[in-house]
């Protein structure tokens, strides 16, 4: 068995082929659906999401990822999945649109708020790694 690196140093695709081989294992951890933003055949952004419930947000569609492309940003990509996400939980008769986003991405949140989402939650976590 060998170990074989898709990406270089930069995170730039090196090994093009074995990602798409390796997308099918991916896909085991993020098992949401996915769509994605295309301008012909060129993918501009995408979004992995499921359908969920809990206590604090009952049935909800809730977006694992959102991603637009570099150079892609400012440019309507993320409305425009935004815009097909809401229509969707409206459509599966979710009561929210909800994700997470770190406290360091301080770009998306202004994307978000101009999306009209708002901050329901905090989400507190505690590091349990051990010293020693």
């Amino acid at each position: 068995m060998e170990v074989i690196e898709i990406t270089d140093a930069r995170g730039a695709i090196a090994t093009g082929p074995w990602l798409e081989r390796a997308e099918a294992v991916h896909r085991q951890l993020r098992t949401g659906r996915m769509v994605v933003a295309a301008e012909g055949d060129a993918v501009r952004g995408l979004a992995v999401w499921r359908v969920h419930e809990n206590t604090a947000n009952g049935v909800h569609l809730y977006v694992d990822d959102l991603v637009a492309g570099e150079g892609q940003r400012s440019r309507g990509v993320g409305h425009v999945l935004m815009q097909w996400l809401e229509h969707r939980a409206r459509e599966l008769s979710c009561v929210s649109l909800v994700l997470d986003s770190g406290t360091q991405r301080t770009r998306a949140h202004r994307f978000y708020f101009r999306e009209g989402m708002v901050v329901v939650c905090f989400n507190f976590q505690k590091d349990l790694a051990c010293a020693g």
